[in-house]
């Protein structure tokens, strides 16, 4: 199981990464696709949407089920990644090159898990 250092994880299985310009990447981690199996659609927001920590802000279907996504931040949507929308088994292909969304916001302290802590849940 791919579960790199780099980033942050929830115990929803979503990861999220601070870009160098500050943006927040979030995106669904290698266990969540695994689990998920083949991804047939992905329901996104639309940019300027708010977001909250621990709130749902999309959901993606597989061939087993439809299954919420949750936000690991506060902030607004400022991108979302096009290419899943026409392609959403990217997420199966790459789980972690494959973001979801982009947003303006902030990463809460302490409520976000590191790969270690993130493996030993799994």
């Amino acid at each position: 199981m791919n579960i790199p250092e780099n980033l942050k994880y929830t115990k929803s299985h979503e990861w999220i990464r601070v870009l160098d310009n500050g943006t927040l990447e979030i995106g669904l981690t290698d266990f969540a696709q695994q689990e998920l199996g083949d991804i047939v659609f992905v329901n996104l927001p639309k940019s300027g949407e708010k977001i909250t920590a621990g709130s749902v802000f999309a959901d993606v279907e597989s061939v087993k089920a439809v299954s919420d996504i949750y936000s690991p931040a506060d902030g607004a949507v400022t991108e979302i990644n096009q290419d899943l929308l026409n392609a959403p088994e990217l997420i199966n292909k790459s789980p972690y090159t494959a973001w979801l969304i982009r947003a303006d916001g902030a990463v809460p302290e302490g409520e976000l898990l590191t790969a270690n802590e993130y493996s030993k849940i799994l």
